[in-house]
């Protein structure tokens, strides 16, 4: 049986419990960055899948130069190296754009059987990226799990929807994306956290990923619209009809 190799992308995020707010606008400046929380549930399915198969637990990620040390929290919880882009200017890439640069980082690795990807980052939330990578890379992607098994060259996950559970049979390699309910993440010790340090990474440089730099973005504003309040008290369903009708909503 060939080995199994789990890949997990991991997003350096800012710590939002430090997260400062002036003039309608997040103050970053030395903000601590972290691996996304639901990013750490990801990985706990893939060290538990690890220790149940065998295999080795791969770190993708892509962000600013401060991200080698970031990474370290991953290998600390069990990651047995990484891989990723670091380079400030990936801060102003938009979700399809950091797919791209993901799904170039999986290409080059060996005997990849799942590829897991948390349901939204702590930051933007737009739950794009697992998809789009599992697009460019043509593998079948499931979402919303809440547990995963390997059976043979299937995985079997069971997917968390509103009212009910669903069992999916998929081929290997496929990509999840997993659910915050998934699991518990362990907390690593100080053996492991100081092991992390000496864990291979490999960094990719942003020119040598054969991506134009000319896509970068800028984002002025992310904020959400203004909404002008009328304020006004209805004690009953026929004022706010009245309302509707002043307002031209319902015809008199």
């Amino acid at each position: 049986m060939k080995t199994l190799n789990y890949v997990v992308a991991m997003k350096q995020v800012p710590d939002l419990q430090q997260l400062r707010i002036r003039d309608k606008k997040p103050v970053l400046t030395d903000i601590p960055l972290e691996l996304g929380k639901i990013d750490k549930n990801a990985l706990e399915c893939a060290v538990n899948l690890k220790e149940q198969h065998d295999g080795e637990v791969i770190l993708v990620s892509v962000g600013n130069d401060d991200l080698p040390e970031t990474l370290k929290d991953g290998l600390a919880c069990g990651a047995d190296r990484a891989k990723f882009i670091a380079d400030n200017r990936v801060d102003n890439l938009q979700s399809a754009q950091k797919a791209e640069l993901l799904a170039k980082l999986i290409e080059g690795l060996d005997d990849v059987s799942l590829i897991f990807f948390a349901e939204g980052s702590a930051d933007n939330y737009s739950g794009q990226v697992g998809s789009r990578v599992a697009e460019i890379l043509g593998y079948p992607q499931v979402g919303y799990a809440s547990e995963v098994k390997i059976q043979g060259e299937t995985a079997i996950i069971t997917r968390a929807l509103e009212n009910s559970y669903e069992d999916i049979e998929v081929a290997l390699p496929a990509v999840v994306i997993v659910v915050q309910d998934l699991n518990k993440p362990r907390l690593p010790s100080v053996i492991q956290i100081l092991k992390a340090g000496k864990k291979p990474q490999e960094r990719i440089d942003l020119a040598d990923s054969s991506y134009e730099a000319a896509e970068l973005t800028v984002c002025y504003e992310n904020l959400a619209p203004d909404t002008d309040r009328k304020m006004q008290e209805l004690s009953c369903s026929s004022d706010l009809i009245e309302v509707l009708k002043d307002l031209g909503v319902l015809e008199r």
